[in-house]
């Protein structure tokens, strides 16, 4: 199946989950319930998304994690955790056999894109927001069931309360888990060890059952939940975080390797060539261009970044599969580098320096 189709599959199946939702529910309810799910969930984004610093992911394949998330695997896993459920009891069943099943299902399509889309499954960062993208998706279809059955049951109280716990308090609890599975397959892809490649995935992916069973255990009970939010979440998001940073300065690197022929060739100056391998440098060059060429300065700048990141990342997949670097592809990139080099507005004159204070 196309990527195309597989977005119009996927979405689809989304529609019916709501369509099943609303049913369920009442149109009421349903439509109070999705905007207030809705509200959030263009910041946790762009949160997310801020960190693709170096090479932005395609926006098709941010949408099918996102979609998935919302749709197959929201479905199966509540099939299957209805069935532990009634075999299991419903305590046994959230701690152990849900995490297992919603990370699997919600893992699923991190392990499809990193076997089949490896052109855009670099690393660190890239597992991370892919996974953030899925788990906000899950995220998004359960929490429209649960802020639904809160209004129907108790009121605007009962969907503030719990609006508070799972959109603010929880909101990072589905991208977080997942995250631990994407860190692993993206180990997996930034090293050439076979040890590495085999095992991290599979760390990762027991990691995010473990962390996700941690927290169904302590929401099941009572208030020991914010004493396993404040001693084990918060810490893991803040470690989370730590890992995307080191990660980001990471591709950095791996940029400034493998442009390093360009800039010794004089393709890049000194300066651009430093811009391209810190996301501070990124930033700054990006924030000129806009204020000197607006949001087509912008754009033109973001093609430049995006065309030495493609070209560098291309070359370190060979490294890593013990290849030869595809030339043509190359040719492809440092062209465009070229062409839209070109079109970039003119950086900003310096100020000029003050000359000495002459002396009555």
């Amino acid at each position: 199946m196309t990527p195309a189709r597989s977005l119009v599959g996927l979405g689809a199946l989304t529609a019916i989950v709501l369509a099943l939702t609303e049913a369920g529910l009442g149109a009421g309810p349903f439509t109070v319930a999705a905007v207030v799910a809705f509200i959030p969930l263009p910041i946790y984004i762009g949160i997310a998304l801020w960190f693709d610093r170096f090479e932005p992911e395609p926006r098709g394949m941010l949408a099918m994690a996102f979609l998935w998330g919302a749709s197959i695997a929201i479905v199966v896993s509540g099939v299957l955790n209805g069935m532990m459920d009634a075999a299991l009891g419903e305590w046994w069943s959230s701690v152990a056999s849900a995490p297992l099943f919603e990370e699997l299902l919600k893992g699923y399509i991190l392990f499809r894109f990193y076997r089949r889309r490896k052109d855009e499954f670099d690393g660190v960062i890239d597992g991370v927001i892919y996974a953030a993208m899925v788990g906000l998706g899950f995220a998004f279809a359960e929490n429209i069931d649960y802020y639904g059955r809160a209004l129907v049951k108790e009121g605007v109280a009962g969907l503030a309360i719990t609006f508070t716990l799972r959109g603010v308090i929880a909101s990072f609890s589905h991208p977080l888990f997942t995250s631990l599975t994407g860190i692993g397959l993206g180990l997996a892809r930034q090293s050439s060890r076979r040890w590495v490649q085999r095992l991290a995935p599979l760390a990762g992916l027991a990691g995010a059952v473990a962390l996700h069973g941690l927290w169904n255990a302590g929401a099941s009970a009572g208030l020991v939940f914010f004493a396993v939010y404040a001693v084990v979440m918060l810490p893991a998001l803040l470690a989370l975080l730590v890992v995307a940073a080191v990660a980001l300065k990471f591709e950095g690197r791996v940029i400034r390797a493998q442009l390093a022929g360009e800039a010794a060739a004089g393709l890049f100056s000194p300066a651009e060539y430093a811009q391209l391998c810190s996301v501070r440098g990124r930033l700054h060059a990006s924030s000129s261009a806009f204020r000197h060429g607006g949001f087509a300065g912008w754009q033109k700048q973001r093609d430049y970044h995006r065309a030495a990141s493609e070209l560098a990342f291309l070359r370190q997949r060979a490294a890593l599969d013990g290849e030869r670097s595809d030339r043509a592809l190359e040719a492809t990139y440092l062209r465009a580098l070229g062409a839209v080099a070109a079109q970039l507005p003119p950086p900003p004159v310096p100020p000029a320096e003050p000359g000495p204070t002459p002396i009555v």
